[in-house]
């Protein structure tokens, strides 16, 4: 490759670029890979991880959990295109970083598909797989979007907003297929097949790219210059400038994401049969790149040109704009969680229409971003500044990642993993617990002893009240958590028990109590501290009752929790055939009777409709259920009024990809940009 020569200026001519078409498809192929993997991860993380060991169940991720390694996950991708702008910019130049990149970017895949496979744990195989993804997909993503400005020179500049509309659309026509099709091969064919489809696009991708080599232009790396030109008094005034407004474009990133994690997770809960088609939990984020689709040519064709003599559409009021239509998005959203925490089942166009709300915010943001990052940038800068940009994304993924963190409270059961590995008869202390490990002899059907591991309490001191004590089998799976408020929890989830079976005579009608009903029956009863019972509902069949613990204080690693799941018969399907057992419920089956009941019960096939109890303590999260989405709705409507005052003094400098060096496009900013 060292020795051919390419082309590195721009033909003079008005038409569209030769290799405009190869970069379109490569980004279609490319983004079925990226969002395929991207649109299944938390379902993954939360329902599958655990099952990848043949014939085992590990420790379950929580949700919070899981949407903050999933927002990590993004940070991480949108962070390293610094690195793909570095290497393109100085050393190597886009085309070669992209093609070097994406060979990165397969392995990452690669390795996704080999979760539960030989050689590393299945954790470690995910991480390793993300680690790589994010490095390519991240890498590479600045040089794309910049190495499309640079197919232009100056007398077919004109064309260059049309061309980043079909960029935009071939991104989004990729993720509509990928983001319908990857949850399909999960629930039937396992994460094996719905991670490898995409890493098999991907390869496709790398080739359609390296087909477009010799008519592409290929603008030489920068050097020595691209550093005196980026820290020169106009390239560094450029970039401050255009962080001002990336600060804020973060915080829409921040919830435009989590419609892969959170809204994602909203969506088990709600009544996914809409229009004739059951929606799988993950798929319904298909419907975003559909938006997109026809929002492009509705906003360009008719909302601008119908608004602009009337009120100037500059890109700022745009991006501002954008803002306020994704405030209304959450709220769409927390309203519809206000309904699940009530105990009813919303249905899932809820969601639909928060997307469509959410995804015209996207097209004002993420479209006039795109190219209004472009133009704004110096000639040797284009990457860098692309990179700048993808960076807001990253800022705003840590923050959601970050506060995810933040709200997870710790829990005994999240250590159990660890602590079951130690040998017997040991003391250890693991994060903010002292454990003792004592070997427990075998029972009845086990080939080896178990152990039974007890954490000291609140007062840090072992044989207290407030000791906690957890059962392991000989193959450490958790089996039995004990406290000393074990018997009042039960005596509480026996009389909401009670109050559920009184409230109908139709098991499909029975509803739990409500926060207020359950709290006024629970109140004659005190956990050995002599506090209240705590009950909280989040779904139509969850609730949780909770006793503060020894150290009196709700939502810490003390609270001994009670979590509670209606089991309901099954009113639908009588008299049919049984349904076919996808991957997941084949797997639980395969783990002995108790994972064969589970899936039962979930499918109604029980006798009777019953409440399943489960102790734990900690490991609950302190923003949940609807204050978690009225709390992100709330951040970006400040973010949205405070961007207003900021976008009115910022004033535009164009700069334009030509074979003459110093031209700059210079217009009189409208009033407001």
């Amino acid at each position: 490759m060292a020795g051919e020569k390419y082309q590195s200026v721009p033909e003079e001519t008005t038409g569209m670029p030769k290799g405009i078409k190869y970069i379109i498809g490569n980004e279609a192929a490319e983004r079925f890979s990226f969002y395929g993997m991207r649109t299944i991860l938390v379902v993954f993380m939360t329902k599958y991880l655990h099952f990848m060991v043949a014939g085992e169940e590990g420790t379950k991720m929580s949700d919070a959990e899981a949407n903050e390694y999933y927002h990590s996950f993004i940070a991480a991708t949108y962070f390293f295109p610094v690195l793909g702008s570095l290497l393109a910019d100085v050393f190597l130049g886009k085309y070669r970083t992209i093609l070097w990149l994406s060979v990165v970017y397969c392995l990452g895949h690669g390795a996704l598909a080999m979760v539960g496979g030989p050689g590393a744990s299945p954790a470690n195989w995910l991480w390793i797989g993300l680690i790589l993804v994010a490095v390519g997909s991240g890498g590479i993503k600045p040089c794309v979007s910049a190495h499309v400005g640079d197919q232009f020179g100056k007398q077919n500049s004109h064309l260059m907003t049309k061309v980043f509309q079909w960029f935009y659309f071939s991104i989004n026509f990729g993720s509509v297929a990928s983001t319908a099709l990857t949850p399909i091969l999960l629930k039937w064919y396992g994460p094996h097949v719905a991670f490898g489809v995409p890493g098999i696009l991907m390869a496709i991708a790398t080739l359609m790219f390296w087909m477009g080599r010799n008519v592409f232009i290929h603008v030489p790396p920068g050097g020595k210059k691209f550093f005196t030109e980026t820290f020169s008094k106009e390239g560094v005034f450029a970039l401050l400038k255009l962080s001002t407004i990336y600060a804020f474009v973060a915080v829409f990133w921040g919830l435009f994401d989590q419609t892969g994690s959170s809204w994602v997770i909203q969506a088990e809960n709600m009544d996914r049969n809409f229009l004739g088609v059951e929606w799988l939990q993950s798929q319904i984020q298909v419907v975003n790149p559909i938006l997109v689709l026809l929002l492009i040519p509705l906003f360009q064709l008719v909302v601008y040109p119908a608004v602009d003599p009337i009120f100037k559409l500059t890109s700022i009021r745009k991006i501002s704009i954008g803002f306020f239509l994704t405030a209304a998005s959450f709220a769409v959203v927390a309203k519809a969680q206000d309904l699940i925490d009530a105990g009813a089942t919303p249905t899932i166009a809820w969601q639909l229409w928060a997307y469509v709300l959410l995804t015209a915010g996207e097209v004002m943001i993420s479209i006039t971003g795109l190219e209004f990052s472009y133009t704004q940038a110096p000639k040797t800068m284009k990457s860098v500044v692309m990179a700048v940009w993808l960076a807001s994304v990253s800022l705003g993924n840590i923050f959601t990642s970050v506060v995810n963190n933040r709200i997870q409270v710790p829990g005994v059961n999240q250590i159990a993993a660890v602590a079951a590995a130690q040998d017997p008869d040991t003391e250890a202390s693991i994060k903010t617990w002292s454990i003792k490990t004592i070997a427990r002899p075998k029972s009845e059907g086990e080939d080896a002893d178990g152990k039974t591991i007890t954490v000291s309490g609140a007062d840090g001191e072992f044989g207290t009240a407030d000791d906690v004590t957890m059962e392991f089998n000989s193959y450490d799976k958790l089996e039995v958590v004990k406290t000393s408020e074990d018997e009042v929890l039960n005596q509480a989830a026996a009389i909401i028990e009670k109050a559920f079976f009184a409230s109908t005579d139709s098991d499909d009608t029975r509803q739990l109590p409500s926060e207020d009903e359950a709290n006024a029956l629970l109140a004659g009863l005190k956990d050995s501290g002599g506090e209240k019972l705590i009950y909280s509902q989040f779904s139509r069949n969850n609730f949780r009752i909770v006793s503060v613990g020894a150290d009196k204080t709700h939502q810490t690693q003390w609270d001994v929790i009670l979590n509670g799941t209606v089991n309901r018969v099954a009113t639908s399907g009588i008299g049919k055939p049984p349904a076919e057992y996808d991957w997941l419920e084949r797997t639980m089956i395969a783990t002995g009777e108790k994972g064969k009941a589970a899936v039962e019960a979930a499918r109604g096939n029980i006798a009777k409709t019953e409440i399943a109890t489960s102790i734990t303590v900690g490991g609950q999260d302190t923003l949940e259920g609807a204050d978690y989405f009225w709390f992100w709705t709330y951040t970006i409507l400040v973010t949205a009024v405070l961007f207003v005052p900021v976008g009115y003094i910022y004033k535009e400098k164009s700069y334009i990809q030509t074979e003459r060096e110093g031209d700059v496009q210079e217009g009189a900013p409208a009033k407001g940009e």
